[in-house]
């Protein structure tokens, strides 16, 4: 199973999902015994990287974010004291 074949959702594997379609187009029959499988593998591949990258960078933006409110936290203290 993959996600919706989307360009704009995924835009690292646009080539790839452009020539699986095709595949299904050309291939209307044979798609059901294989035909576009390797396409497929490729596909999920690229999904499994794209999402890699994807969850590289949500955990960087959430790590910033974490200091700020952090920094955040540690000045209302600050002033809550004085």
């Amino acid at each position: 199973m993959h996600p919706h074949l989307t360009l704009h959702r995924h835009p690292m594997c646009a080539e790839i999902i452009e020539e699986f379609q095709k595949c299904h187009l050309d291939h209307p029959i044979k798609k059901f015994f294989g035909e576009c499988t390797d396409l497929k593998i490729k596909l999920d591949r690229c999904f499994r990287q794209e999402k890699a990258v994807k969850r590289k960078a949500n955990f960087e933006e959430s790590k910033k974010f974490k200091e700020q409110l952090a920094a955040y936290k540690r000045e209302m203290a600050e002033k809550n004291q004085e």
